[in-house]
């Protein structure tokens, strides 16, 4: 099996919804998602995809949609007062966790088409969350 990772770096916002530490209050991060696909063979040019074709999909999707962006559980009591304040916001079904961060950016990965096996979420520069697809 053969295997290319991607970076690609994002700043975004959240908070913690029923959360004791400092994370329930609004914060952000400068966040890394580093995608992993793989492929049992090589394309015609020796390659398992090329890193530009993740780019321009991948981390175009992030930058127009969780860069600069509250990223907010849809059930969050402040999401109506940033809606009226005209704040840029991606709103997910579960809390806004890393782990569930990397599952979102690994499930647009999916639907673009890509043979994605791995989608990491480094928070800060020590503390990542990965997301594995089954």
């Amino acid at each position: 099996m053969f295997h290319v990772t991607r970076e690609i770096d994002f700043c975004y916002g959240h908070r913690l919804l029923n959360y004791d530490g400092k994370c329930r209050h609004l914060h952000g991060h400068n966040g890394k998602a580093i995608i992993t696909v793989a492929a049992e063979d090589l394309d015609r040019l020796g390659m398992v995809m090329d890193f530009s074709d993740i780019k321009d999909v991948v981390a175009t999707w992030i930058d127009e949609h969780l860069d600069h962006r509250m990223i907010l559980c849809k059930d969050d009591p402040v999401v109506p007062l940033l809606q009226e304040m005209g704040e840029p916001m991606y709103l997910i079904d579960q809390n806004p966790t890393a782990e569930n961060i990397a599952k979102v950016i690994f499930d647009r990965t999916r639907e673009a088409g890509f043979p994605i096996i791995e989608s990491c979420l480094w928070e800060t520069p020590k503390c990542f969350a990965m997301y594995r697809g089954s």
